[in-house]
C-alpha cells in the first residue's frame, strides 16, 4: 500500500521519547491506586471469577498511546514515491530579433506592424514553457532588451514595454542578427534558433547581414527570417502640418537577403502579408522546434498522511468511548 514510503520530516518521530514518560506514569499511578482490605483468608477472593472488564482495563491508554504514535507519524508527513512518469522537455533556446524602426508603425496590419508582431511573439512565448527565451530589439542599432531566461512574466512585460523610437531609427539587420548570436554562442542547449523579423532593407550598421548569418552558422544557430509587409503599398502615418495623415508608401523587403541568411543557417524564410499570416508562421516555427531532446523519468512524490491520520482519530475515538463507558470512574 505504501511502497517506497518516506517521510519529510523524519527528526519529528523524536517525540514519540515522550510514550516512556507517560508508560511509567501510568505503572506508577495504577499501584498507587490499588486499594487493600484486611481479610482473614483471600481463598474467597482468588476464585472469584474474573470479568471482561479486569482483562481489558489496560485498553484505553494503548489505544491513547497509538493515536498519539499515528498522529506523529502524521506530523512526520509520510509520502509515497511509487508513481513513475515519463517527461519530455524540449529545452531549446530561442531568441527573437525584432525590427522597431519607423517602418513598422505601418498600418497594413492591425492595429500595426510592431504591435502586430509583439502579440504574435508573445502568444509563441506563452506557449514555449521548457525553453529559455530572449529578446533583441533593432533599428539603426541593435540592443538586447531581455537575455535569455525562463521567467515568462518579465519576458511578457518587456515586450510590452518595446516601442518604436525607442533607438536611432534605421534598419540594422545584421547588428539584429550578431546581437541575436551572441546571446546564444555560449549556450549549451542542444537547439539554438533566432527569430529575426524585419520590414525592411538593411541600410545601417557595422555588420553585414550575410556576414551575421555566417558567423550564426559557425556556432550552429538556425535562423528563421520573417518579412513583414503586405505586397505593393501600405498605409503608413506621416506627421503633416495638418497632423498625422496616413499615406501610401511601397514595401521594400530585402526578401533575397532573408532568404539567404535562412539558407545559410538551416533555418526557413517566411513572407507575412496579414495577422493571420503572422500567426500562422508561428506555428510552423512551434511545430519545427518541437523535437523532443530529453526523456527523464522522475518520482512523483504524493502526501500519504490521511491513512494514519483516520486511524489516529479512530484509536482516539475509542479510547474516549471506553473511558466513557465501559471504564467510566464513578467518584
Amino acid at each position: 500500500m505504501f511502497e517506497g514510503l518516506t517521510f519529510k520530516n523524519p527528526e519529528l518521530f523524536h517525540i514519540l521519547w515522550v510514550l516512556i514518560p507517560m508508560v511509567v506514569w501510568y505503572i506508577f499511578r495504577q499501584k498507587k491506586n490499588t486499594a487493600s482490605i484486611q481479610v482473614s483468608s483471600t481463598a474467597s477472593v482468588i476464585k472469584a471469577p474474573k470479568t471482561i472488564r479486569h482483562y481489558l482495563r489496560h485498553l484505553v491508554f494503548v489505544c491513547l498511546l497509538i493515536a498519539i504514535s499515528f498522529f506523529v507519524v502524521v506530523l512526520a508527513r509520510p509520502q509515497s514515491s511509487r508513481n513513475w512518469e515519463k517527461s519530455e522537455t524540449e529545452g531549446i533556446d530561442i531568441v527573437i530579433a525584432l525590427d522597431i524602426s519607423s517602418s513598422m508603425l505601418a498600418q497594413d496590419f492591425q492595429p500595426d506592424r510592431l504591435e502586430a508582431a509583439k502579440n504574435v511573439a508573445m502568444e509563441f512565448i506563452a506557449g514555449r514553457e521548457y525553453d529559455r527565451m530572449g529578446l533583441v530589439v533593432f533599428a539603426g542599432e541593435a540592443f538586447t532588451q531581455c537575455p535569455l531566461t525562463t521567467d515568462r512574466a518579465v519576458l511578457l512585460n518587456l515586450f510590452k514595454d518595446i516601442e518604436s523610437g525607442m533607438i536611432e531609427d534605421g534598419t540594422a539587420i545584421g547588428n539584429g542578427l550578431a546581437t541575436s548570436v551572441a546571446r546564444l554562442k555560449d549556450s549549451e542547449a542542444i537547439s539554438r534558433v533566432v527569430i529575426l523579423l524585419t520590414d525592411g532593407e538593411n541600410n545601417r550598421g557595422e555588420v553585414a547581414p550575410v556576414t551575421a548569418a555566417e558567423i550564426a552558422k559557425t556556432f550552429g544557430i538556425r535562423v528563421y527570417t520573417v518579412g513583414v509587409g503586405s505586397v505593393g503599398t501600405a498605409p503608413y502615418p506621416v506627421q503633416t502640418q495638418f497632423g498625422v495623415q496616413l499615406r501610401d508608401m511601397l514595401v521594400k523587403i530585402d526578401e533575397e537577403t532573408l532568404q539567404e541568411i535562412s539558407s545559410l543557417t538551416d533555418g526557413k524564410y517566411f513572407r507575412a502579408t496579414s495577422n493571420t499570416k503572422l500567426e500562422e508562421i508561428y506555428k510552423e516555427i512551434d511545430a519545427l522546434e518541437k523535437s523532443k531532446i530529453e526523456v527523464r523519468e522522475f518520482s512523483r512524490k504524493s502526501e500519504e498522511f490521511m491513512p494514519f491520520a483516520l486511524l489516529g482519530a479512530l484509536f482516539l475515538i475509542v479510547s474516549l468511548f471506553l473511558r466513557l463507558t465501559i471504564f467510566r470512574s464513578i467518584p
